[in-house]
């Protein structure tokens, strides 16, 4: 029965975190147009679609289409460089998230320049040249795989003395199902 716990806590993980980074990189949206004088008319955060967030008007967008994947990449690292080391369990959580935050949004500027969807193209109608969302992807991307590295091999976790248990398989199925019905319940239909 123990595989069947940690592929549950790892899918529910996997789930807090795609729902996590795309609350922090928002929220820096947030807070680069509420600083800059701009009005938030709608955030979507829906699980089932790409988080947005609507500012108009918008005095400064470029301040707040970078502010996004910036405060989304480094504040889950600061959150985790805060933790005490002794908190072995809680500060693993949060490095893998960390590094899943700043893959996911490295990943999202630098390969999404190609396409040039959502933040990309406004990054780039603000006069941002491409070559600044490639920089932002080639330093995030092997700086999150930097820190799951850190993290020990990943068959750990199949251990009998992991830290997965049952408890821990059923907080991440709990944790997952408040964000994402909060995001559902908050985000417009």
């Amino acid at each position: 029965m123990r595989p069947f716990w940690v592929i549950l806590f790892c899918l529910c993980w996997l789930g807090v975190c795609w729902l996590g980074m795309m609350t922090v990189h928002e929220t820096g949206h947030i807070v680069a147009a509420i600083a800059s004088g701009g009005t938030v008319t709608n955030v979507v955060l829906s699980p089932f679609a790409i988080s947005r967030t609507d500012v108009s008007p918008n005095p400064w967008p470029a301040i707040v289409v970078w502010l996004g994947p910036l405060f989304g990449a480094l504040f889950p690292l600061i959150a985790w460089s805060l933790i005490p080391r002794g908190w072995t369990w809680p500060r693993g959580l949060l490095q893998f998230f960390a590094g899943f935050c700043l893959i996911a949004n490295g990943a999202y500027l630098g390969l999404g320049s190609f396409e040039q969807v959502g933040d990309c193209q406004e990054i780039l109608r603000t006069g941002s040249p491409i070559w600044t969302m490639w920089l932002f992807g080639i330093v995030t991307i092997p700086s999150g795989f930097w820190l799951w590295h850190r993290l020990g091999s990943p068959t750990e976790l199949w251990r009998e003395d992991s830290p997965v248990s049952t408890q821990a398989a059923w907080l991440s199925a709990f944790a997952l199902a408040m964000i994402a019905g909060t995001a559902w319940f908050v985000s417009p239909s």
